[in-house]
């Protein structure tokens, strides 16, 4: 593993102190390791110190970012197992004797959840269950992060964004899933882990909600950037369906240093922290997703005219406009973001050059990770 020192020490340092200090020799373990988001969050703990276990399926694609930068070789250690199965996960978790668990195994789109609606209630919904219980068999485990979705919530399309007091709900089997996932956390910390005394329960469970995570790496079907991505090193036309739709963008390590704060916070000072927190960009970062198109292309080289848009099959539903409200986490955690759009985008350019050219794809995501950190 290379030996890397975190700068990310100033980050809500009037509450928490030290990041580095805190993560070196942690005991955390984490679902969904092996996709996108749980690949950089992997790396970025292991950076620190921590001692990570990892439990999820085999790389949902193919390149992933898991196998590229060699995710595995940085890490305790890799197990794979379905997030259904409870006694498997019981008996990895049992045997890890975690400090910290961060929940991101999950079926992550929304298409998809219209495919195979019943596998998206179960590994949403029941696996959050299982990964929940096998927690209260974990004597050792003192903080829990549930990472949903920004989807959790009823979306009225409003023009302002959502609190985490906001109703959860959902048009999509996906949506729907998620918003379940945080009924069954609440449950869980109100039946098993009551708000009392940290001390007197022994674990702390919030959930993070964040806006659409884009970063370099990121290869998943019917998904904008990778869409884009895969265009662009064709030297091919993009294809989108729906160029007006606005989003609330975010590079992948922006919410992904907001869970690693919240954990540190649940791990300190227990049921404090113990809610619901929005992780999104601030309001200019929510653009079309024609912009999106246009501006990655343009720093590939390509121009604006590079995309047409797909008239001729019919799509499930999807919202027009959606963002959160992040003043909780701001005010409370003092987390906010550090990278804009514009930014996040060309690191996602910066990462898909390097790859293109064969360079180590680890060394480029502790790069950006320690740029991110430096900020």
């Amino acid at each position: 593993m290379e030996n890397r020192k975190s700068t990310m020490e100033h980050v809500g340092q009037g509450v928490h102190g030290s990041l580095t200090e805190f993560w070196r020799g942690k005991k955390v373990f984490i679902t969904g390791h092996t996709g996108f988001k749980g690949s950089w969050l992997s790396l970025w703990l292991s950076q620190k110190g921590a001692s990570v276990t990892g439990y999820s399926l085999t790389p949902p694609t193919d390149p992933s970012l898991f196998n590229l930068a060699n995710v595995e070789s940085h890490i305790k250690s890799s197990i794979f197992g379905d997030i259904r199965d409870f006694a498997k996960l019981n008996a990895v978790i049992t045997d890890a004797q975690p400090d910290i668990v961060i929940h991101m195994a999950a079926q992550p789109l929304v298409r998809e959840s219209y495919k195979s609606p019943l596998e998206t209630y179960q590994v949403n919904v029941l696996g959050t269950a299982n990964l929940l219980e096998a927690v209260r068999n974990t004597s050792t485990v003192r903080a829990v992060v549930n990472v949903t979705t920004d989807k959790c919530y009823q979306n009225n399309e409003w023009e302002w964004g959502y609190r985490e007091n906001e109703p959860l709900g959902g048009h999509d089997p996906y949506s729907s899933s998620k918003a379940c996932s945080e009924l069954v956390t609440a449950a869980y910390r109100n039946s098993f882990f009551p708000k009392v005394r940290y001390h007197e329960h022994g674990v702390a469970i919030a959930s993070a909600r964040a806006g659409n995570v884009i970063g370099g790496g990121d290869w998943a079907s019917e998904r904008l950037i990778p869409d884009i991505i895969r265009s662009m090193l064709k030297r091919e036309r993009v294809l989108i369906r729906n160029p007006y739709s606005i989003r609330p963008w975010q590079h992948v390590l922006e919410p992904l240093g907001g869970y690693i704060l919240l954990s540190q916070l649940l791990y300190e000072h227990g049921v404090k922290y113990a809610d619901a927190w929005n992780f999104g960009p601030n309001d200019q970062d929510a653009k079309p997703v024609q912009w999106i198109v246009e501006r990655i292309s343009d720093k590939w080289g390509f121009g604006s005219d590079c995309y047409d848009i797909d008239l001729n099959s019919t799509h499930p539903h999807e919202a027009t406009y959606l963002k959160l409200d992040c003043s909780k986490s701001k005010q409370h955690l003092q987390w906010h973001p550090k990278w804009g759009l514009d930014t996040a985008l060309d690191k996602i350019v910066e990462w898909t050059r390097a790859y293109e050219s064969g360079e180590t794809m680890s060394k480029v995501c502790f790069d950006q990770i320690m740029e991110y950190e430096s900020v």
